[in-house]
């Protein structure tokens, strides 16, 4: 976008040019206007076949929806323009105008947005309009474009044509959606005039004031990667050039959202760095923060991410692992999160803090009376603790438990108007072992939505749950080592173990079991990483603030403990121990490295991991290549010197490096690509030619890194003992400015292959990792798609994107079907010794 056209007349006002293709983002945007929708309470569609798919599931259209659907298309709206402005919505990464967010009950969700559009002579101004929602435009009070499709979380796309007059046009837009849970609520209006069109800002700014706003909200990032014992410190590429209010709000990104601390301070005019002193010590978290800069007309909002941690080393944590869940549970219940599992580990503990532990309760209690979106999550813990600790609740909060266990919707044949999300294998899960510890728990009482008997609502949830347990054991989890959803799962598996008859806590025990040795495979130095296949960015930029971390720190004696508690304090109470054979895949012994492979998920997400003491890397092979991803996290690598340092290359599925799509630009990929994996070198072909970014890159975890080195087209990193490798055919560029300076680097192209490779040792064995990386040769075939990388004195390994694989020539299948981890390469053992590796 270029600033004032020459053709135009000299003018104070704030202009954009904006030119085919670009989008027009420059808008005065109201507060958000939010209402309850819920519609007609009805049972809806029974799609669930325990055939657990990776991605989008379309489930049908809810009652809330059929309902907006019969109300809101086409009716009458009057324009509104003398509404308070919230901020303005500025040129920046994002090619799109975004309201995206999370909203756990039904919400009719709208905001009003203005601009002015100018033109030397009459226009008839052509425009692609994608949205998420609903969008109607008036053009100096007349309504010119009205587009309405509201479906559910996807694009929809139309031309339309903007009739403008001569000189300024006012622009008055009204966007909106129907909020089920997690929403992708955006407009996005690209010009397809060969002319340039010129936007102007109403406010009262100059041109120069909005670039830099625009730049501020565009570039501002976290000096570090993780903040130790020390304040936020914000960095921006270019001072502001005058004093600006600025708000930071640092929101905690579990349920709640709760504001941890908000200070009001001057960015001053000449400042690129500004420390917050008020984050000081605040819970150790990933959490978000919120920056408003400006103020009146000329306000804009940003939204980071910043990680606080207590401490960069992991914890030893000796003793039993019985000690271990007892120091846990203490932990869990004086800084747990605010979930109902915390009040779990209060009672448990045997605290008397009666006004923490009934405010907990009654969050959760409204949270299952709203019908609220993840409230399965929650039910389940407060079913344990009724049922172990009722005679410590007293009996009206019993009462009050027993009267909301009984009003609940326990599936989708029972009648609702709320967004439970019901369709997933973790929410499968979660509602069945609610429906049936609910039933055991008053058998004889009526169940206000089903009108079945306790009694009969636990038959049918345990007839569904082995139904979950036939399919999960057959294929594995679709969500694999999702450091997200693994503490998810276990708030059922551990119930059921806990709680129900032995053929059902038997299952429970056996799945149990299995996830535990994937992550203990997966967790080096006490952080567990890896290939996942679900992810967000917290879980992937914060490993050791995740809510599965604390897990391998009780199960293997070496992590960090945080505020997770979703289900954290189910397994501290409960009896249920990992096998112990599992300690020595977490921590292996100096010299040992070992190769697993397995496959997880009905469209087989086939896994490979390699590590050694010190570094560890990790694949999903053969996983929907060349396909829109979602959350996959296909590649990863970890080094143990560090709890940050970590390496994963994707191809970016959004343009904002702070955004929440699924994919967004650092978790999942836009389009998947073919990746292979043989022991401790990773192969990985992108053809992006359907999708906007055409362009790869890898995601640097600077802080954790003791040496970075790029040469030609390699970089070469070492973190403590841990070495590791990236090679791009098109080149790497790191970049130096902007929201992801230093953290980024970029190969420009739409087909690349990429080089990952690990090692370890001391200091001097660096050098020799070094020299066989640039004697290796590394060479890609664009026309046929093909990538062969031979390092020094070995095979050569070659891939091609249609899925050929080989070693020296012969073909390599993956011939792991089954979901139980099958260690294919040990060190230690007799063939191992005689099976020399790439580079370590």
């Amino acid at each position: 976008m270029k600033e004032n056209s020459a053709t135009q007349a000299p003018s104070l006002d704030p202009t954009y040019e904006v030119r085919k293709g670009e989008t027009i983002t420059a808008w005065i945007v109201s507060e958000l206007i939010s209402d309850g929708f819920p519609g007609t309470a009805a049972p809806a569609e029974d799609r669930v076949n325990y055939r657990f798919i990776n991605g989008f599931v379309d489930v049908g259209d809810l009652p809330c929806r059929k309902a907006f659907w019969a109300e809101m298309v086409g009716r009458t709206i009057e324009p509104e323009r003398d509404w308070p402005a919230a901020h303005l919505n500025l040129p920046g990464s994002n090619r799109r105008v975004e309201f995206t967010g999370f909203w756990h009950v039904p919400t009719h969700v709208r905001r009003w947005l203005k601009g002015t559009l100018r033109t030397d002579a009459p226009r008839r101004l052509h425009l692609r309009l994608r949205t998420c929602g609903g969008l109607r435009i008036w053009v100096n009070g007349a309504e010119q474009v009205r587009f309405e499709p509201f479906r559910r979380n996807v694009e929809s796309t139309t031309d339309v044509t903007l009739d403008l007059h001569p000189g300024d046009n006012e622009i008055l837009l009204h966007a909106e959606d129907l909020a089920e849970r997690d929403t992708i609520w955006f407009f996005e209006l690209e010009l397809l005039d060969e002319a340039p069109l010129t936007v102007v800002l109403p406010v009262p700014l100059d041109s120069d004031e909005v670039n830099r706003l625009a730049a501020l909200v565009r570039d501002v990032r976290p000096s570090r990667d993780v903040f130790v014992g020390s304040a936020l410190e914000l960095v921006f590429d270019a001072p502001s050039g005058t004093d600006l209010p600025l708000l930071v709000e640092v929101v905690s990104h579990g349920h709640d959202r709760a504001i941890l601390t908000r200070a009001a301070t001057t960015l001053g005019a000449a400042e690129t760095r500004l420390s917050i002193p008020e984050t000081l010590g605040i819970p150790d978290g990933y959490h978000s923060v919120r920056l408003t800069i400006g103020s009146g007309a000329g306000t804009v909002t940003r939204v980071i991410d910043a990680a606080f941690l207590g401490r960069l080393s992991p914890a030893t944590r000796a003793g039993s692992i019985t000690e271990r869940k007892r120091a846990a549970l203490d932990f869990s219940a004086r800084h747990g999160a605010e979930r109902i599992s915390r009040a779990l580990a209060m009672v448990a503990s045997g605290s008397d803090d009666r006004t923490t532990i009934d405010r907990l309760i009654a969050v959760t209690l409204q949270s299952i009376d709203r019908r609220e979106d993840c409230s399965d999550f929650v039910l389940v813990p407060l079913l344990w603790l009724v049922r172990a600790y009722g005679g410590h609740l007293g009996p009206q909060t019993v009462e009050r438990i027993r009267a909301s266990v009984l009003a609940y919707r326990y599936w989708v044949d029972e009648p609702g108007n709320d967004v439970m999300w019901f369709w997933s294998e973790n929410h499968v899960l979660c509602f069945h072992t609610s429906q049936l510890l609910a039933g055991d728990f008053l058998p004889d009482a009526v169940f206000a939505a089903s009108g079945r008997s306790g009694r009969e609502q636990a038959a049918l949830a345990k007839a569904r749950l082995h139904r979950w347990f036939d399919s999960v054991e057959a294929h594995g989890l679709a969500e694999w080592n999702s450091a997200a959803y693994y503490p998810i799962d276990f708030i059922g598996l551990l119930a059921l173990e806990h709680w129900a008859e032995p053929e059902l806590a038997g299952r429970a025990r056996r799945q149990l079991d299995l996830i535990f040795e994937m992550i203990a495979l997966h967790t080096l130095a006490g952080v567990p990483a890896g290939s996942q296949g679900r992810a967000y960015d917290k879980e992937l930029r914060a490993g050791p603030l995740t809510e599965l971390a604390p897990f391998a720190a009780v199960a293997f004696g070496e992590g960090w403990l945080n505020g997770g508690v979703a289900s954290l304090p189910m397994f501290c109470s409960s009896a249920y121990v990992p096998p112990t054979r599992l300690d020595r895949l977490a921590r292996l012994e100096p010299g040992r490295a070992i190769e697993a492979r397995y496959a997880q998920g009905l469209d087989a997400g086939k896994l490979v991991l390699f590590k050694n003491e010190a570094a560890q890397l990790s694949t999903v092979v053969d996983h929907k290549t060349g396909q829109k991803g979602h959350q996959q996290h296909v590649m990863d690598i970890r080094l143990a010197g560090h709890p940050m340092a970590r390496l994963w290359v994707n191809h970016p599925g959004e343009d904002d490096p702070w955004g929440t799509q699924r994919p967004s630009y650092w978790a999942g990929s836009g389009i998947l690509p073919r990746v292979a994996q043989h022991r401790d070198l990773a192969l990985m072909i992108f053809d992006t030619e359907d999708h906007r970014n055409g362009w790869t890159h890898a995601y640097l975890g600077r802080d954790g890194f003791d040496e970075i080195l790029i040469e030609d087209n390699w970089l070469i990193v070492r973190s403590g003992a841990g070495f590791a490798a990236l090679y791009a055919t098109n080149g790497l560029t790191m970049l130096t400015k902007g929201a992801t300076a230093g953290r980024e680097l970029r190969s420009e192209g739409r087909l690349c292959g990429w080089i990952a490779a690990i090692g370890c040792g001391s200091g001097t064995d660096l050098e020799r990792f070094r020299k066989r990386i640039h004697l290796t040769e590394v060479s890609f075939d664009a026309d046929r798609r093909l990538l062969s990388v031979a390092p020094p004195d070995r095979p050569a390994l070659r891939l091609s994107h249609d899925g050929a694989f080989s070693l020296g020539g012969k073909p390599l299948t993956f011939g792991h079907a089954q979901p139980q981890p099958e260690i294919t390469f040990d060190s230690a053992g007799p063939a191992g010794r005689a099976d020399r590796l790439f580079y370590s």
